[in-house]
């Protein structure tokens, strides 16, 4: 009887979960209900498998009792709105059904159209309309009228008693209780931006809106017994249950070539072997055995589609597009992959088990994690839609939630308190005084209700997907900012329907490298083959400098953590590298697990095993578990289960396997197995503790792999062509540090860098031999057209001859003609900045005096002759840190009102170990930690006046503010340490200098 029920997926309306509305109608008895959400199908695939999955175990329960079985009947649609107005409802009557009213939804999404007055036809799903005293359409075959019991008085003598057939029942759900119905106030209020107190009433729904037994809800029509019976002919009519799967099937494409299952496996094969010879020329035994039994595991679990469509974007890529790419995640485990040119890191070499991957136990789809530069995404998501049919294709939606302190924020507006007293509200260090004020606990009260209710939709990093069928039988699909049609749920719902993503994503290391090697073509004329890995990995001059851990600006390794760490193991291979990358992650730093590795690896002789199998399996990594696939080695050669339950066993201790029942029969399967190994009950216990304290937190070796094959890549690129490399960085931005650093790390270089100059400068910076030229981009409020338009001019009509020519050439504004002469960017004429401020007023004026771009003949200026102006170096330093942020010219430290640069240099850190110190440095980042007692703790990063980095710890008793004041520099006092030969500063005192005033600031 309740054809319009709005879950919490009617976004800031509806206020309940689908397992509540399903919990809710269980309890009362409810056989039949549709599932109607405000402008989306979010939640129908989900209330369809779980009323029938609750049906399904109800039904099992009350049998074995005797009794009769109770079921509750799933119907979805959609409720379709225009501005907030109910336009009408469509309520699917089959699979077909379903995807009429998504695709009609999808199509006024896609192309931003507003919804008709009145739907089209459908063949396979009903619409009901609201009703109104003055209704008068004749309706069609699939058209009904919904009506409230509170309107039967408006019945009388109406015109729709002549379709009499055509009146259903109409009583919209949207709330539970009166708490749920204030809480609907609250959401619209959000929703419409307004006062608690101004939400028209037109905007909420109805105080009854709310579940009823089905038999409280039929007598409300008693004296109209044909609308109840036209309402269950209508139900009746619906069926839904093909939605239900008691085993998940893949809605992936299925096919990639047109012959089938046979055509995709025999391509695979081809392209497989030629791959394995690509890869190791005459390959063994061993790699032969490898490859047969991941093509049977991928034939078995019918994935060969899914690996030759990632092969097309792959090929595509690099044959036609040139693109680099970095496969990475659990996809590297796989030997196919690697052979089909997905990845980059060798499983053989690396000792990586398929099973990490995909196995015949695995219940959860894979997925392929391919990263291309940020710059080139767009190009390979674009390929991918272009390739796939309409309605084939999607990328995969993201649900964000009400959550954290900031619906505070949002409560807070809507009740109308002030902007400072909701600061107050929200600011940490008030929660104990905001817990005894009363609008404090009010608000705590509505946040408590509302905290993870869906809050709106929004786009997945990276994932698309790319369906067999069209996938509007699933879900309608929206049109975000970035022009790409969305699916409406997320990936969670996503693998539950049985969609594998393929995540296409980008990251800027990749355009590091990409630039970097198109500008050593350009400015040293030598091609680089950056795929050479197996070259990088043994060069010892590369690894010299991992060793030094000094690799600021290389992908992932240049961070002040990871420096450390490299430092601290003496890092000079690629499989420590490959450690490296795993146990800096922070469960397995702060669970002591990076200590132990330490130690271990430095004195390997003192590592004590459990047991002989420990060793064989552990001794890459001295008995510490690092990585995910330590889990399924130890669990497979030391309890002796399959590769295929060490996985799931893996998984689930990772917190994403959802029966616990499984769970435990897993570890008992894996105590029984160790038993028969003849393990002793003592060993086997202590092996468990290890593996499951450590599983929740583990890292994928391939992933870490990965990640050790674009660090070396940027290393070389550094090392090598260090100039070409920092120039691709500064143009590519996306690094752990700020800008200036690595404009610092480039003049290290030996490049000269110069200020932004019209007549050498581009959009970005270039480089010329060892000649570097910041470019526009970057420049404080210089404009994006005047970014574009000077570069360009110059390349087409010339060099700039002169101010005048500079300013008709580009049509340029006084305001933006200032701000370049004040950076110097004018230069090349021969004037001082003041000369040329002066100038360009003469061509401009105060009243922005139009130049003629295409004038005949060149018109004359009065020339004024000048009195020496000052140009002070200080001052530039000045206006340099306002446009650029940061002083090329000039040192922070030239800044200083002292000419004190501290009595210890970084270099020289570890000659003072125990002592205490005096040093000058200049601020470059900081990170914060909470400490186990739920205190704070900084540790600082610092450039000394030789250029060199240093490092510092702030502890609680030590610093009890927040000890640091923005950029600048800072004198520090505090107590040499090293930790596994890295030298740090403890801190005992710390204060920021003050600077000379600015020129400017005087005048």
């Amino acid at each position: 009887m309740f054809l319009n029920v709005h879950s919490s997926y009617s976004l800031k309306y509806g206020t309940q979960s689908i397992e509540q509305l399903i919990s809710t109608a269980r309890a009362l008895g409810i056989h039949q209900m549709v599932l109607t959400d405000i402008n989306n199908s979010t939640g129908a695939v989900e209330f369809v498998r779980e009323c029938y999955r609750q049906s399904i175990a109800r039904e099992a329960d009350e049998t074995h009792k005797g009794n009769i079985p109770y079921k509750l009947k799933p119907v979805v649609g959609i409720e379709f709105r225009f501005q907030h107005q109910l336009l009408y409802v469509g309520i699917a009557r089959n699979k077909e059904g379903m995807r009429e009213l998504n695709e009609f939804l999808s199509y006024h999404n896609i192309y931003n159209i507003p919804l008709p007055e009145f739907p089209p036809y459908f063949e396979n799903a009903y619409v009901v309309y609201p009703f109104q005293k003055f209704f008068r359409r004749q309706l069609k075959e699939n058209e009904f009228v919904g009506i409230g019991s509170k309107q039967l008085g408006i019945l009388y003598n109406h015109p729709l008693l002549l379709q009499k057939n055509k009146l259903v029942v109409w009583h919209p759900v949207t709330v539970n209780n009166k708490l749920g119905y204030r809480l609907h106030e609250y959401l619209r209020a959000i929703d419409l931006n307004t006062l608690l107190s101004k939400v028209p009433e037109n905007q909420k729904c109805e105080k009854s809106e709310f579940l009823i037994p089905e038999n409280e809800l039929t007598k409300q029509f008693e004296y109209y017994p044909f609308i109840v019976e036209n309402t269950q002919k209508l139900l009746d009519s619906c069926d839904l249950s093909v939605y239900f799967e008691r085993e998940t099937q893949s809605k992936n494409k299925i096919h990639y070539t047109k012959t089938g299952i046979d055509g995709d496996k025999k391509m695979l094969r081809n392209l497989a072997f030629a791959g394995l010879k690509y890869r190791y020329g005459n390959y063994n035994d061993e790699v032969l055995q490898r490859l047969e039994k991941e093509l049977r595991i991928i034939e078995f679990k019918n994935y060969c589609a899914y690996f030759l469509i990632t092969f097309d974007i792959i090929r595509y890529a690099i044959n036609k597009r040139g693109f680099y790419h970095v496969g990475r995640g659990s996809g590297a485990n796989s030997l196919v992959a690697y052979c089909l040119r997905i990845t980059d890191v060798d499983p053989i070499d690396l000792d990586l088990y398929f099973e990490r991957f995909l196995h015949e136990k695995r219940t959860s789809p894979p997925d392929f994690d391919i990263d291309f530069s940020w710059d080139e995404r767009e190009t390979i998501q674009k390929y991918i839609f272009e390739r796939y049919p309409k309605w084939h294709v999607a990328f995969l939606g993201t649900m964000s939630t009400f959550k954290n302190r900031a619906i505070i924020r949002e409560i807070g507006k809507v009740l109308g308190l002030p902007k400072g007293e909701i600061d107050s509200f929200t600011d940490p260090t008030r929660e104990r005084e905001n817990l005894e004020n009363t609008t404090f606990q009010k608000l705590l009260a509505v946040y408590q209700h509302m905290q993870n209710m869906p809050n709106q939709r929004s786009i997945h990093a990276g994932g698309i997907l790319i369906s067999e069928e069209p996938i509007t039988y699933y879900t309608a699909l929206d049109m975000p900012p970035k022009g790409f049609a969305t699916v409406q749920w997320d990936m969670y719902e996503a693998e539950q329907i049985g969609y594998e993503k393929f995540d296409i994503l980008s990251q800027r290391g990749l355009g590091h490298i990409r630039e970097a090697v198109e500008l050593i073509k350009k400015n040293k004329n030598l091609e680089i083959d950056i795929h050479d890995f197996k070259t990088f990995k043994s060069d010892a001059k590369l690894n010299g400098i991992l060793k030094e851990g000094q690799p600021i600006g290389c992908f992932y390794i240049e961070s002040p953590a990871m420096r450390q760490l490299l430092k601290k193991l003496r890092c000079d291979n690629y499989l420590t590298l490959v450690a490296a990358s795993s146990i800096i992650r922070p469960g397995v730093a702060s669970s002591g697990m990076m200590k132990a590795y330490i130690e271990r690896y430095h004195e390997p002789d003192k590592v004590q095993y459990l047991c002989e199998v420990m060793k064989e399996q552990l001794e890459e990594t001295y008995g510490v578990m690092v990585y995910q696939e330590d889990v399924i080695k130890v669990c497979h050669y030391f309890a002796g289960l399959d590769l295929a339950d060490a996985d799931v066993l893996r998984k689930a201790m990772s917190g994403k396997y959802r029966s616990k029942l499984a769970f435990d029969e897993l570890v008992n399967k894996f105590f029984i197995s160790a038993r028969q190994q003849g393990h002793s009950e003592e060993l086997i216990t202590e092996v468990w503790r290890q593996i499951s304290s450590f599983a929740g937190y583990s890292f994928s070796k391939a992933h870490s792999a990965s990640f050790a094959v674009e660090s070396y890549q940027s290393l070389y690129l550094k090392t090598y062509f260090p100039m070409e490399f920092m120039v691709a960085v500064l143009n590519n931005y996306g690094g752990f540090y700020s800008r200036w650093v690595y404009v610092h790390e480039l003049q290290k270089t030996g490049a000269r860098v110069h200020l932004p100059c019209v007549n050498h400068s581009d959009e970005v910076v270039n480089i010329h031999g060892t000649q570097a030229w910041l470019g526009f981009i970057g420049v404080q409020g210089l404009e994006e057209k005047n970014i574009k338009i000077i570069p360009e001019e110059r390349r087409q009509n010339g060099s700039y001859l002169d101010l005048e020519d500079f300013v008709k050439r580009t049509c340029i504004s006084l305001e933006q003609a200032i701000i370049l002469i004040r950076l110097g960017a004018l230069r090349f004429t021969g004037k001082d900045r003041k000369t040329l401020l002066w100038d360009v007023h003469n061509y401009l004026g105060f009243k922005q005096k139009q130049v003629n771009h295409a004038e005949l003949f060149k018109l004359s200026y009065k020339n004024y002759t000048l009195p020496p102006l000052a140009d002070s170096a200080l001052e530039n330093a000045y206006t340099e840190l306002e446009l650029l942020g940061y002083p090329l010219n000039y040192k922070m430290f030239d800044l200083l009102k002292t000419g004190y640069r501290g009595e210890v240099m970084a270099a020289d850190l570890h000659l003072h170990v125990g002592k205490t110190v005096k040093m000058l440095g200049n601020y470059v980042c900081e990170k914060t930690v909470h400490t186990i007692k739920n205190t704070k703790m900084w540790f600082g990063t610092f450039l000394d006046v030789q250029g060199d980095f240093f490092d510092t710890t702030h502890f609680p008793n030590t610093t009890p503010v927040y000890p640091f004041k923005g950029k600048g520099c800072y004198l520090i006092l505090g107590k040499v340490v090293e930790d596994f030969g890295f030298p740090s500063v403890e801190v005992l005192k710390f204060a920021k200098l003050d600077v000379q005033l600015s020129p400017l600031a005087i005048d």
